[in-house]
């Protein structure tokens, strides 16, 4: 089944009317014979659907859609186009040189009994956890004679105590085995839960599909922020709240804050929590990225929200799914590559075999548009017959999607976008950051065009209230 159908699948009224959407182009467009392009564009085309039914509850009129696959390809990718201007009046990458060297470190090593594993190193706080428990220095030689004193499952093990993230190259066949993603495979790629009864709630007037519309986004790291932001593309009224002890990487930031207003809160602090309570009150969206027993112990689990909002659409993203043996794992892109089989599918040559990372951050970026996917036709359920609804995603249901689609048998001559290219693709921003440019929406609607009505923040400049 393809990626459209599969998700067309997942809304009510199935499979929308022949020639309301075009997809135009196919893969192969990156260096991978994933995919991975078709499949994104698949999902964006998914959610023009979702926007488009929303916009005849309110208007009695739909849209046509069309999406390109090359442009969708250059979403997987869009935080690497964010680029500031200099004071010399040229356009230079937001770079943070710390995660980049803590990025490098995240790879396949492999282990004492053949296998291969991979430490992730994203953030400071799990680099140095990792490094103690590996008890390697900061570079990829002293982690490579690290990883070989282990055998790959008993450092899977011991990365899982430690409540780092990573764990051992699995091929497909090999995840589908198993207990967990046995689990996986017998769901959908957007889980939409009605959790609770409540009135119908038509949605709100307004020029735009999402206007009215407040979501609460307490996500980072790319694929919780890409839910908001697209949301925002469409005119919902996305809160980001953050704080300032909490680790980031800049230009995901800012790439992913389009369209947001940004506040602080400390949810360690009790006046904050009450604050955060106040504001789900009156939202329509909850957007979270914790661990499942963390989000559960702060008073913020789903249920617990339904019934201090009823009504509400609360949004789950992680990287394991919330059931199975290892739904209270944490986990990053490659994590949902190496489980899911995307990366054994690697480079085998005469002499030896390496396992190999997709070239983009496909698993974040789509889960993040699945995201939206799910909260949009959540958001049409309760307009017409009411209900709060859990939408959950993961990080490895995606890889797991991806494999599902097969390969192309070829790799294009010139992998990716060419400049011509990406600078059609490219808008420009005023912002904290000066003059930015970045990829714009790149959904086409035949009438509500998507775009942001706010630049990215910085964070923190906004008071904890809606506009």
């Amino acid at each position: 089944m393809t990626v459209f159908k599969e998700i067309m699948a997942l809304r009510d009224g199935g499979a929308p009317a022949d020639g309301h959407v075009r997809i135009t182009g196919a893969d192969p467009v990156l260096e991978t014979h994933f995919k991975v392009a078709e499949t994104a564009a698949s999902v964006l085309a998914g959610i023009g659907v979702a926007v488009t039914d929303l916009w005849e509850m309110k208007t009695g009129r739909r849209q046509d859609i069309e999406i390109d696959v090359r442009a969708a390809a250059a979403t997987l990718s869009a935080n690497k186009f964010l680029q500031a201007r200099n004071e010399n009046g040229a356009f230079e990458d937001v770079f943070d040189p710390e995660h980049e060297a803590n990025r490098s470190l995240t790879g396949c090593y492999q282990a004492k009994d053949g296998r291969w594993v991979l430490p992730h190193f994203g953030l400071p706080h799990l680099r140095n956890r990792m490094l103690a428990l590996l008890q390697a220095e900061p570079n990829s030689d002293s982690i490579a004679r690290a990883v070989a004193k282990w055998d790959a499952e008993d450092l899977e093990q011991a990365i899982d105590e430690r409540r780092v993230c990573g764990g051992r190259i699995r091929t497909n066949e090999e995840w589908l085995g198993e207990a967990h993603g046995k689990v996986l495979a017998a769901k959908p790629v957007v889980e939409v839960i009605k959790i609770a009864d409540s009135n119908p709630e038509p949605m709100p007037t307004g020029i735009r599909p999402l206007s009215g519309i407040k979501v609460l986004d307490l996500t980072r790291i790319l694929a919780g922020p890409v839910t908001g932001r697209t949301l925002a593309e469409h005119g919902a009224d996305v809160l980001m709240v953050a704080a300032p002890h909490v680790p980031q990487v800049w230009p995901y930031v800012g790439d992913t804050s389009h369209g947001k207003r940004s506040c602080f809160l400390d949810l360690r602090k009790d006046e904050d929590v009450q604050t955060l309570k106040g504001l789900v009150q009156s939202a329509d969206v909850f957007s979270q990225g914790y661990r499942p027993d963390k989000i559960n112990a702060m008073g913020f689990g789903a249920e617990a929200l339904a019934a201090l909002r009823p009504g509400l659409i609360y949004v789950s993203i992680s990287c394991y799914g919330a059931d199975g043996p290892f739904s209270h794992r944490a986990g990053w892109e490659q994590v949902g590559q190496i489980m899911s089989g995307i990366a054994a599918e690697g480079v085998q040559t005469s002499d030896e075999y390496r396992p190999k990372l997709l070239p983009v951050a496909a698993n974040d970026y789509i889960t993040g548009y699945l995201g939206a996917y799910g909260t949009l036709v959540a958001l049409a359920r309760r307009a017409r017959e009411g209900g709060s609804y859990h939408v959950r995603v993961s990080l490895c249901q995606t890889g797991m999607m991806i494999y599902r689609q097969g390969k192309v048998t070829t790799l294009p001559e010139k992998p990716g976008l060419s400049a011509a290219e990406l600078d059609k693709l490219r808008m420009h921003s005023d912002t904290h950051l000066g003059h930015i440019r970045h990829l714009a929406p790149v959904l086409r609607l035949s009438e509500t065009r998507p775009y942001w009505d706010l630049p990215t923040p910085k964070l923190g400049t906004h008071a904890p209230e809606w506009a």
